[in-house]
């Protein structure tokens, strides 16, 4: 196993791998043999997993395995490809042809729903604040009173008192520094990254454009990510995806998915530099086929997505853009550069991208409070630029409580720094 966790080595060498079913340790052992391509919050996951597995009782391990141990044992589980530690397509095939298929899943949910909440409680004990901001484009033809329709009744409308003479480009500086766009003040990201954050991995970024990156007074210790900087990586994966398609005659998306898990393309390394996690990362997003190369908000809501389930980020800023009408394509095609491939001119959907976001709203809330990280300390709210109200998703302890009166900009600033426990400038 190529882990670099010696914790978990020094588990596995005490022998409890020989103490577990083998379709339970076989898969888990899959799981973390690239460890160096595991964000963070997976990593300690894992160690708390078999740290749980390995001091607990013998016996009680034993009585919560042994419905799967009978399982496997109908199921014909022994030596042959279940001797290794790795979790290949040949496993997958063996498990989706076997009759007892739909026991062995019974069995796994059981085991794990007993399992999960053991070590969901030690995360909430041990639980600090957290945030996430979602931004709209001003484009977006509604207003507060159109906005957030699917989750409204989650939260509450914070009404702001805006500035009669504030220009559109202040608004989202007011709101994450306190401060215009001129005196480039520290962002609340900034200040997570250097006063709060674990790891780079902590804070994220994720754009459809880059408003909220333009604000960055340093890009050292937080994850930023933009659909629309990232025009050359994403141009250069679309051709090679196409020579692929065009040169090995690959016949339909599925052996075309088959084949892009297996590609090391040179653009993402060059993207990641020595990153191995950033360019695991990147390949999930970004060769995926499911638009994120073509669509900018399909980009964002995705990556948000994975760096939600994987990342398990303290502080996560999303912005979305106005995505462009979807041209006819082949399923193929999807890796396509649209305005190349298809003559017809491309043309903004204002109303498409209002109707796209109020699902992505949902799902990026929904999202987040699956895992025992956010739940119960996380606070949600939802931009939209230049709108002079938006909507706050939050424990009842956010210093954000409405009072019958706008707030300014800057005391949401301020109500987020102090959620965070962060120290702004004294000028902020």
């Amino acid at each position: 196993m190529q882990s670099q966790s010696q914790a978990i080595q020094r588990i596995l060498d005490g022998g409890l791998v020989d103490r577990l079913p083998v379709t339970f340790s076989v898969y888990t052992l899959d799981r973390i043999k690239d460890w160096q391509r595991l964000f963070p919050a997976e990593r300690n996951y894992f160690e708390r997993l078999f740290g749980l597995l390995d001091r607990s009782d013998p016996k009680a391990v034993e009585e919560l395995f042994a419905p799967l141990v009978a399982v496997e044992s109908k199921m014909g589980i022994e030596g042959g490809i279940w001797k290794g530690s790795q979790f290949t397509l040949e496993h997958v095939d063996f498990l989706q042809r076997n009759r007892h298929l739909p026991e062995w899943r019974a069995a796994i949910a059981a085991i794990f729903a007993k399992i999960d909440p053991i070590l969901d409680g030690e995360l909430v004990r041990s639980g600090t604040p957290r945030m996430a901001i979602v931004v709209s484009p001003p484009e977006i033809p509604m207003g507060p009173d159109r906005m957030w329709m699917r989750i409204r009744e989650q939260g509450r409308l914070v009404h702001l008192q805006l500035e009669p003479d504030l220009a559109l480009e202040d608004y989202l500086p007011l709101l994450l520094t306190g401060s215009p766009a001129r005196a480039r003040r520290p962002t609340l990201f900034d200040l997570h990254a250097s006063q709060r954050s674990k790891d780079r991995f902590d804070t994220w970024v994720v754009e459809a454009s880059d408003p909220i990156l333009r604000l960055a007074r340093s890009f050292d210790g937080w994850t930023g990510l933009s659909f629309e900087r990232m025009e050359d990586l994403r141009s250069a994966l679309m051709r090679q995806v196409n020579d692929l398609v065009t040169e090995q005659r690959i016949p339909g998306p599925r052996q075309l998915g088959e084949r892009l898990q297996k590609m090391n393309p040179g653009a993402l390394r060059r993207a990641a530099g020595r990153d191995p996690v950033m360019r695991e990362f990147l390949q999930s997003v970004l060769l995926n086929g499911n638009g994120t190369l073509l669509i900018n908000n399909t980009f964002v809501e995705w990556t948000t997505l994975q760096a939600i389930r994987r990342a398990r980020p303290s502080l996560l800023l999303a912005s979305f853009g106005i995505r462009n009408k979807v041209k006819p394509f082949s399923s193929l095609l999807i890796y396509a550069d649209q305005e190349v491939s298809n003559p017809i001119p491309t043309q903004s959907d204002m109303l498409g991208s209002y109707v796209d976001l109020e699902v992505y709203y949902q799902y990026i809330w929904q999202e987040c409070e699956k895992y025992a990280e956010y739940r119960r300390n996380t606070a949600y709210l939802f931009v939209g630029i230049g709108m002079d109200a938006l909507l706050a998703i939050a424990p009842p302890d956010f210093p954000l409580v409405p009072n019958g009166m706008p707030k300014r900009p800057k005391d949401i600033f301020r109500a987020c720094a102090a959620w965070l426990r962060l120290e702004p400038s004294p000028d902020q």
